[in-house]
């Protein structure tokens, strides 16, 4: 038998596989919730999915198609648009949100902050230059 612990062994397992992404974070959050709600419901349909998610998250952080894996988490990623940022660091999307309000440029759609609360302001775009008025 080998002297490694356990947590080495699944370090070496693990190498050259895809791992943790948001989709995959997503599936074993959603399936702990249909397990939560389970509990009170006792219906075998949220038993199925919810047990149905946590192969398929477990399925993509051990798939050696690390290409595939990524195209599927940036397209998840893209269908969710702004909601990315709080699935990333809730806590500091939050706080973000309250500190900053966040503009786009109307010229080149370049997104920006500008801090909140200090009322009608002229903003200038860092990449095309373009002055426009907005509140914050």
């Amino acid at each position: 038998m080998s002297n490694q612990s356990f947590s080495e062994r699944l370090t070496a397992w693990m190498r050259g596989r895809y791992g943790a992404d948001e989709l995959g974070n997503v599936a074993v959050g959603i399936s702990i919730v249909l397990l939560v709600i389970n509990a009170f419901a006792h219906t075998r349909v949220l038993s199925v999915i919810a047990l149905a998610m946590a192969i398929y998250s477990c399925w993509r952080m051990s798939s050696k198609g690390i290409a595939k894996r990524r195209a599927e988490n940036r397209a998840f990623l893209k269908l969710i648009g702004p909601a990315a940022r709080l699935l990333r660091n809730p806590k500091g999307a939050i706080d973000e949100h309250r500190t900053y309000r966040h503009l786009t440029c109307p010229s080149c759609g370049q997104q920006m902050r500008v801090p909140r609360g200090k009322g009608k302001m002229r903003v200038t775009c860092p990449k095309c230059h373009q002055k426009f008025d907005a509140r914050s």
